[in-house]
């Protein structure tokens, strides 16, 4: 019997996928395309919520590979509880580098010249001349380096900063420099003109941004979260906001999506985007390709690509 393989796209809008499988097409409506028990491999519907990315897995008794489109998985550690041990959990990384990347630099060029005020001058009639901080000679560090990190270094290389610093979760040798550990951030913080979030949601990465780290930051210096709205704190940096001591860039919040009403809208020194890092006219041909790839791997029983973790 053939197995079921649940795709959030029409099968027939992806070029080459294998012949070896029953395509299902499930976007998170409110009815299965087939039995859930019945589904060997999931690709989770992109951007549509935890509830949904999650709903079908408690019945998905015989899924051995669950495929996500984004590149972080905290929205599906709720369901992965209901799941079998054995089960692949598989991010979608490189999909989101190049867009995440490019709005990075969007955010931090904009930030630093001033973009916001020249809009809001032009719908004024104003015109508001000055000098306005640049991206060159400036000091960056960069929280996060993983793929889309090393992305977002690629694309700073041009814009001749002083230096970029790097910082995961651990130390280790890259061509351009060191990784410096996490535990090494209270004494980067304070040489780091720009800060750049760009790593995954986790226990030890919620909350990262706060009070104290926000201290470290130097007068004037400029947050960019592009990871998750929970690695900040949000009232930490309203405080910092509001007292005009630190600027921000944030495609992310925390709530997200930020309700009217929440003073972050109209905090000083801030520019928000409503979190479309990666949802520009690049993922889908990348998403495509990845779910192709994959799947070719799944039918010819090689290892798979992005595996994040295998359920216990």
């Amino acid at each position: 019997m053939t197995a079921d393989v649940w795709l959030p796209l029409p099968p027939e809008e992806i070029p080459g996928l294998p012949d070896a499988f029953a395509y299902r097409f499930w976007d998170g409506g409110p009815d299965y395309p087939a039995d859930p028990a019945d589904c060997a491999y999931y690709v989770v519907p992109y951007m549509k919520g935890v509830d949904i990315a999650v709903r079908p897995l408690a019945a998905m008794t015989g899924v051995r590979v669950v495929q996500t489109l984004s590149a972080g998985i905290d929205q599906m550690e709720p369901g992965l509880g209901a799941l079998a041990p054995g089960v692949l959990l598989c991010n979608a990384r490189g999909v989101h580098e190049a867009s995440t990347a490019e709005l990075t630099l969007a955010l931090i060029l904009a930030s630093l010249r001033g973009i916001p005020s020249f809009v809001a001058g032009q719908d004024k009639e104003e015109w508001r001349s000055g000098f306005y901080p640049a991206l060159a000679d400036k000091s960056v560090l960069i929280v996060g380096y993983g793929s889309i990190g090393a992305a977002i270094e690629d694309r700073l290389a041009p814009f001749e900063c002083a230096r970029v610093a790097r910082v995961a979760r651990s130390w280790r040798a890259t061509a351009r420099g060191p990784v410096h550990p996490l535990t090494e951030l209270p004494e980067l913080l304070p040489q780091a003109d720009v800060v750049i979030l760009s790593t995954p949601l986790t226990e030890q990465t919620k909350g990262l941004a706060g009070a104290a780290f926000l201290s470290r930051m130097k007068d004037g210096a400029l947050l960019v979260n592009v990871a998750r709205g929970p690695v900040v704190d949000t009232e930490a940096l309203l405080a910092e906001l509001e007292s005009g001591r630190l600027r921000a860039a944030l495609d992310v919040t925390d709530p997200e999506p930020l309700p009217a009403g929440h003073p972050l809208w109209h905090a000083p020194h801030v520019l928000i985007s409503p979190h479309v890092g990666g949802s520009t006219s690049a993922f889908m041909p990348r998403a495509k390709r990845l779910v192709v790839r994959q799947l070719t791997r799944f039918a010819a029983g090689e290892p798979l690509d992005n595996v994040v973790l295998t359920t216990s």
